[in-house]
C-alpha cells in the first residue's frame, strides 16, 4: 500500500540517484518494468532541470557577492572568491547536515547524533545505502507529512550541494589544478593552417580584381571624347 508521501519519496530516489531507501520498491513485473522505464526518462529531465537551478542560484549566492566585494572594497577577487566558498560550505553543513542531525536525532526513537549525521551525509552524497530510513517507527506521528518534509529535505540540500561543489570548482586555484589534467591541443598548428587558408584566400580575390581592372584599362579607347563647348568654342575661331 503506497501512499502520495512514499511515491514522492520514491521519485526522488529514483531521480537523484540515491539507491537502495527503505521498502518503498516496486513488487510486480509491471511495476518493475514501468520503474526502469520512467527512470530512463527522469534521470535526464532531473539533471537538466538541477542544473539550470544551480546556475541560476550560484550567479546570487556565488558570482555577485564576489564581484561586489571586489569592486566596492578593492580586496583580491581570488581572496574574496576563496573565502566566499569557505562561509558558503560552512553554512551549508551547519543548515543541511548539523541542524538537521540533531533534529532527526530527537525524531526518530533509535537514532542518536552520529547516526543521524551519517544518514543526512549518505543522503546528501547520493550514496543511500539505505541502512538507516527515517520515519519507519511504529510510533511515528504524522507519518505522511513527515514523509514529505523528508523529500523536501533531500531535494534543497541536493541542491545546496550542488552550489557548494560548483563554488569550489569555479576557484582559480582548482582551475589550474583541473588544467594539469586537460588535453593540450595543437593550436599553433591549427592557426599556420588557417592563416595560410586566409592569405590564400585573399591572394586570389587580389588576383582577379588586378585582371578586371587590367580587363577595363585595355578596352578603353586611346583617344578621349572632347566636350561640346570646345568644340563650339573651335568653330567660333
Amino acid at each position: 500500500n503506497w501512499y502520495m508521501s512514499s511515491q514522492l519519496y520514491l521519485n526522488l530516489c529514483l531521480f537523484c540517484f540515491v539507491p537502495g531507501y527503505g521498502h518503498t520498491v516496486p513488487l510486480s513485473d509491471g511495476g518493475k518494468a514501468f520503474c526502469i522505464i520512467y527512470s530512463v526518462i527522469g534521470i535526464p529531465f532531473t539533471l537538466l532541470f538541477l542544473t539550470a537551478v544551480v546556475q541560476r542560484i550560484i550567479v546570487y549566492v556565488t558570482r555577485r557577492p564576489v564581484l561586489y566585494f571586489h569592486i566596492r572594497w578593492g580586496f583580491s577577487k581570488q581572496v574574496v572568491a576563496i573565502i566566499h566558498a569557505i562561509v558558503l560550505g560552512f553554512i551549508t553543513v551547519s543548515c543541511f547536515f548539523l541542524i538537521p542531525a540533531a533534529i532527526f536525532s530527537v525524531l526518530e526513537d533509535d537514532w542518536n547524533f552520529l547516526e543521524s549525521f551519517y544518514f543526512c551525509f549518505i543522503s546528501l552524497s547520493t550514496i543511500g545505502l539505505g541502512d538507516y530510513v527515517p520515519g519507519e517507527g511504529y510510533n511515528q506521528k504524522f507519518r505522511e507529512l513527515y514523509k514529505i518534509g523528508i523529500t523536501c529535505y533531500l531535494l534543497l540540500g541536493l541542491i545546496a550541494m550542488l552550489v557548494v561543489l560548483e563554488t569550489f570548482c569555479e576557484l582559480h586555484e582548482l582551475k589550474k589544478f583541473r588544467k594539469l589534467f586537460y588535453v593540450k591541443k595543437d593550436k599553433e598548428e591549427d592557426q599556420v593552417h588557417i592563416m595560410e587558408h586566409d592569405q590564400l584566400s585573399f591572394s586570389s580575390i587580389s588576383d582577379q580584381a588586378a585582371s578586371m581592372k587590367d580587363d577595363q584599362k585595355a578596352n578603353e579607347p586611346f583617344v578621349t571624347s572632347q566636350s561640346p563647348t570646345s568644340n563650339d568654342s573651335s568653330l567660333n575661331n
